[in-house]
């Protein structure tokens, strides 16, 4: 028996392992997952119903043009057929827009810290990640971001709000930083949280689009639609771009009863928007509850709360998961809490001012 292995890429060499939020380990009594910005809604009106009925075809293929979903979200964002693409959540269509854009040599520029995924996605590809540091305010250095282009940069990563800090980039700053970027440039505005924002100086990345061929935005059924375990997201963008999409799309990648779970949701938008408001609420009373008990908190403009804990990180998340519920650690750096249940959201509280006590 031969002694080799199979070459695999080096690009892959050293590559971070995605950490998915931890789950509620219960152990008797009752815990709650606050650890992957999940929506705690159950789904909307119209969608269990659709998900029954397509299962009983799973023996068939799904549509693999997604033709009635894209139906829908043509008309529901005003925007042609041609500038639409799906795949298995904008994580999923954030992989295919680097494959279609940069390889070896190239560079992906991307706020740091943001979502976990950019570096995973950059590395696979075997381009260079630039990652430019937030602010001290823990948004977006788009000067710096813009100093980082060189004529090796192919796409820049716009996380708005960013995760997971859930601060935002606002209007004016954005289409300043957008007038500069050379337009062979591919701008992607990450817009996974965009219906819980509630600053009117943040702009809708659909209308910046749309006299913008180098900008890309990236929408999910996973947060606000509560279709997470489904895998569905899609990208607005001119029609080169969204060709190239569905040309590196994984055929059939997108199920059927995604397709049609998410077309009933876009059918229940005023129960989506009474309980994103619901959410948005909460939020607000998480952050003066926080506020309150002598916190520095940036204002959140997503589904989370960030603190920032350097060292004691680990430890803070370890006192929450004692009194029941469960966070997102970054260690080292900060703690993300999604907005779960009201009742989830006391024991945080508590758990925070416990901790901040003994500082």
């Amino acid at each position: 028996m031969s002694e080799k292995t199979p070459k695999l890429r080096t690009a892959l060499d050293g590559i971070p392992t995605y950490k998915p939020g931890r789950p509620a380990a219960t152990g008797g009594r009752v815990a709650y997952k606050l650890s992957s910005n999940e929506n705690p809604y159950p789904p909307l009106p119209g969608v269990m119903e659709s998900a029954v009925a397509a299962a009983g075809s799973f023996n068939r293929y799904p549509d693999m043009a997604c033709a009635g979903l894209m139906a829908e979200l043509a008309e529901r964002f005003s925007v042609p057929v041609e500038h639409l693409a799906t795949g298995t959540g904008s994580v999923g269509v954030a992989q295919q827009l680097i494959q279609a854009t940069a390889g070896p040599g190239d560079e992906v520029i991307y706020p740091w810290r943001s979502f976990e995924a950019y570096p995973i996605i950059t590395q696979i590809s075997g381009a260079a990640s630039v990652k430019v540091p937030l602010t001290p305010g823990e948004g977006h250095d788009l000067e710096a971001m813009l100093a980082a282009v060189t004529d090796r940069t192919r796409l820049i990563f716009v996380c708005n709000p960013n995760n997971p800090t859930g601060t935002v980039v606002r209007r004016a700053e954005l289409e300043s930083f957008l007038d500069r970027v050379p337009g062979d440039v591919l701008v992607v505005l990450d817009e996974a949280y965009r219906e819980f924002i509630r600053d009117e100086e943040v702009p809708d990345g659909i209308e910046i689009y749309r006299d913008r061929p180098n900008v890309c935005v990236l929408r999910t059924f996973s947060k606000a639609y509560g279709l997470a375990g489904l895998r569905i997201g899609f990208a607005v963008a001119h029609e080169p771009v969204a060709a190239a999409l569905r040309k590196t799309a994984v055929p059939f990648g997108v199920s059927q009863l995604a397709q049609d779970a998410a077309v009933a949701s876009l059918r229940s938008e005023e129960a989506l928007l009474e309980r994103v408001e619901a959410l948005v609420a909460e939020r607000t009373r998480v952050f003066d509850g926080l506020v309150g008990q002598g916190w520095t908190v940036p204002e959140s403009q997503a589904n989370f709360v960030w603190l920032r804990l350097g060292e004691r990180t680990t430890d803070f998340a370890a006192a929450c998961e004692r009194a029941g519920v469960v966070v997102r650690p970054f260690p080292g750096e900060g703690v993300r809490v999604t907005i779960g249940e009201q009742p989830a959201m006391d024991l945080f509280l508590r758990a925070a001012e416990e901790f901040r006590k003994e500082l």
